[in-house]
């Protein structure tokens, strides 16, 4: 394959990939020009792609736009590796919903973010931006740093490398003030949010560990600043991960 073949071919890609995560929650039917308007697409790039998405399921037309569809939601399912993970942990985070009453994550690192696995919501909790299979930046989430605090020294080297943005208003932007923060995690096993995903929330996690004591994920419980008393969740939710990790298939 020539190298300007594949230069095309990569363009394709990210224009695919663009459309498609072009998409937000809340989100149903989006017409051509919008899709071209939130990813830089050419309207007519952007309507030629829409046509072969549609073609093979992956899209779904609908008066006069287009929505995601049901082949994308098959894929994903085929994709989701962590599938054992979620059906062992869904009861654990059900009881941790239930002792503290409020919203129970599990979560894993990808790139310099956590994705979210699976979220049992609170009835005392805020409405969190969390959503299952959505990212935010590891290093302003609990879960993040619980499992940073257990990765390689790399993985934290990349997430630093690629910047520290603040996301609510304590998260932590000084390379040197999260390391040193992510070595007490490593001792104590708990990591601490305080409103550095967003104002007024706080965030207690753990990491679920593999036989050589690196974080395979993490689980968390989330809720009001002025609510949540860190301290007594801290056990439920260390005790949590710590079961967790030795059922894990």
């Amino acid at each position: 394959m020539c190298a300007a073949q594949r230069d095309d071919d990569g363009m394709t890609a990210a224009r695919i990939s663009a459309l498609l995560s072009a998409f937000r929650p809340g989100d149903d039917a989006l017409g051509v020009s919008e899709l071209a308007r939130r990813t830089g697409i050419p309207k007519s790039s952007a309507h030629r792609l829409t046509g072969h998405l549609a073609a093979s399921g992956l899209l779904e037309r609908t008066d006069g736009a287009v929505r995601l569809g049901l082949r994308l939601f098959e894929i994903g399912q085929l994709a989701i590796g962590q599938r054992g993970l979620i059906d062992a942990a869904r009861p654990y985070l059900a009881d941790l919903r239930e002792a503290t009453r409020n919203t129970a994550h599990l979560a894993v690192l990808e790139g310099t973010e956590v994705v979210y696995l699976d979220i049992v919501r609170g009835p005392d909790a805020p409405n969190l931006a969390s959503r299952i299979g959505g990212r935010f930046p590891a290093h302003a989430t609990a879960v993040g740093k619980a499992i940073l605090a257990h990765s390689p020294g790399e993985v934290l080297e990349t997430v630093i490398s690629a910047g520290l943005p603040r996301i609510g208003p304590r998260t932590l932007t000084a390379p040197g003030l999260l390391r040193r923060q992510l070595a007490k995690v490593h001792e104590e096993g708990v990591a601490y949010e305080r409103e550095e995903s967003g104002t007024g929330v706080i965030c207690v996690a753990s990491p679920l560990l593999d036989s050589s004591g690196r974080a395979r994920a993490a689980v968390s419980v989330s809720g009001w600043s002025t609510r949540v008393r860190a301290d007594r969740v801290a056990s439920a939710v260390r005790t949590t991960a710590l079961t967790l990790s030795r059922t894990l298939p």
